[in-house]
């Protein structure tokens, strides 16, 4: 019988971390993450991907565990027996889907024997995610009704079991994980078993990460493609009719671009660069987080409806300004007759998200275009500037020049972002990088401290003539400028640069 050594049970929830990317992370599993008081990951869960979702957790790298001997998913059981029953709420996170390939079923065991209750969140297995990355079906109705999915990497040869003889006879697609290492005997076991030499192959290493790679071979020539390319693992490696990689089309086909954007907040410019046919790398290098004190903040929400004119300059001044809201028990009543104002689109559309009514978006986005926006308001009108602790004082300075009474507070701070590590630099350096895409004074500042040299090896998009500013300051200049301050524009501005060589 087993002994409960703690008045109260944790629980265990098994979380799918998807390839590698942040971004590719279900909703369920970011909740479960920031929830977590223990996380238990693999070694192939990027510690960015920790940083930018796992809060404050307290993080064991599953490699702890597997240290002690004997059976490693076994004795990561045990561990996460002894975390649950000392009252724990554990995330055990595993690259991919924790039901594909990630020694589940040895994991659970001793947690089924403890009655530890636990739950499941899935993930973009590996598969799915090459299959995604590289631009191929993984069925097709006329040469791919079936998917298989194997290991090139069994514990166990006779265990695992694998009919090479039906797999080559099935008129499917098969997906090998773990098949980097062990190329040459599956790819001539299928061989020899009868499926054709000249079967597409296409191999996607270190999916979603700074450093993927994409290739396309045959059955025949993997072995020998793999060994002179070097391939990194993790990679998934897809066979069959199907498995043919296309060349993205577009403006920016076949280029690489690095955004620099905060965790969470580049999503619409990737989407941008994929859309033109680019392969993009998120790698944030400033981070978001609460000003030092929420006093002023909350000071002037529940002071709100004296204003005439609440102006955003950010996105995050708009999250920040609609979270302490709510968390003083307010909404948008509490506004009054107060008008609001937004830099840009972007700031216009956090707005509306948010509940609020924008009335005023000025035709040039940045604080210069603000104050022409205000030219004809008369003097003596009360202004709240809602903004990050630290940034340009051009609207404030040219609104009390006016006669305005104006008062500043922040929302949101940002800094740099410390968790670019050496790995991800190494990884860069190994795939290289196109473009950068730099939208802020302090990005540029970041991405300098941060990237160094390779800054001028690169070509730079800036996203305004302030930020283009800010890193001729740096003593950069960049490739291009957007003629909007959006990520529209800036995409378009790399593609017709590209265009015209």
């Amino acid at each position: 019988m087993h002994v409960m050594t703690a008045t109260r049970t944790g629980r265990v929830m098994f979380v799918g971390a998807g390839p590698g990317a942040w971004d590719l992370l279900t909703i369920r599993a970011a909740e479960c993450l920031r929830a977590a008081d223990v996380i238990v990951h693999d070694s192939l869960v990027p510690r960015q991907l920790l940083d930018s979702i796992g809060g404050s957790a307290r993080r064991i790298p599953v490699s702890r565990a597997e240290a002690a001997g004997g059976d490693p998913g076994a004795n990561t059981g045990h561990l996460l027996v002894q975390l649950a029953e000392a009252g724990l709420q554990v995330v055990r996170l595993k690259g991919g889907d924790p039901t594909v390939f990630a020694r589940l079923a040895e994991e659970i065991q001793p947690l089924r024997d403890a009655g530890i209750p636990v739950e499941f969140v899935p993930g973009v297995t590996a598969a799915l995610a090459a299959a995604a990355a590289a631009g191929v079906p993984l069925t097709s109705r006329t040469s791919a009704s079936s998917l298989t999915i194997i290991t090139g990497h069994p514990a166990d040869e006779k265990a695992a079991g694998i009919d090479f003889q039906t797999l080559a006879a099935i008129p499917g697609t098969l997906a090998v994980y773990m098949g980097v290492e062990q190329v040459e005997r599956w790819s001539k076991a299928l061989i020899a078993a009868g499926k054709p030499g000249d079967t597409p192959v296409t191999t996607v290493s270190r999916c979603s990460w700074p450093d993927q790679r994409i290739a396309a071979s045959t059955l025949a020539a993997c072995g020998s493609d793999f060994a002179s390319q070097g391939w990194q693992s993790p990679a998934i490696v897809i066979v069959g009719e199907a498995a043919q990689a296309v060349a993205a089309a577009g403006p920016l086909s076949g280029r690489r671009v690095l955004v620099t954007r905060p965790a969470g907040q580049g999503d619409d410019l990737a989407a941008l660069v994929r859309a033109a046919g680019g392969e993009c790398l998120a790698v944030p290098v400033i981070r978001v987080e609460d000003p030092p004190s929420w006093e002023p903040l909350d000071e002037a929400i529940r002071a709100a409806a004296t204003f005439d004119w609440i102006v955003f300059a950010s996105v995050n001044g708009v999250r920040g300004f609609a979270r302490r809201l709510r968390g003083l028990g307010l909404d948008a009543r509490s506004l009054g007759t107060a008008r609001l104002a937004a830099i840009g689109t972007a700031t216009q559309t956090a707005l509306e998200a948010a509940g609020f009514a924008c009335d005023l978006t000025p035709a040039t986005f940045r604080s210069e275009g603000l104050a022409a926006a205000f030219a004809d308001v008369p003097a003596g009108g009360r202004f709240l500037l809602v903004r990050a602790d630290k940034g340009r004082d051009v609207l404030r300075n040219e609104l009390v020049a006016r006669g305005h009474h104006v008062r500043e507070v922040a929302a949101y701070t940002s800094r740099p972002d410390d968790a670019v590590d050496a790995d991800t630099l190494a990884a860069i350096d190994r795939t290289g990088i196109d473009w950068v895409t730099v939208t802020s004074s302090s990005i540029a500042e970041a991405a300098v401290a941060v990237f160094g040299p390779r800054m001028e090896r690169w070509r730079i998009a800036s996203i305004s003539p302030v930020t283009s500013g800010a890193l001729a300051r740096l003593g950069l200049r960049p490739t291009v400028e957007a003629a909007q301050a959006t990520a529209e524009g800036l995409v378009a501005a790399m593609a017709e640069w590209e265009a015209a060589r």
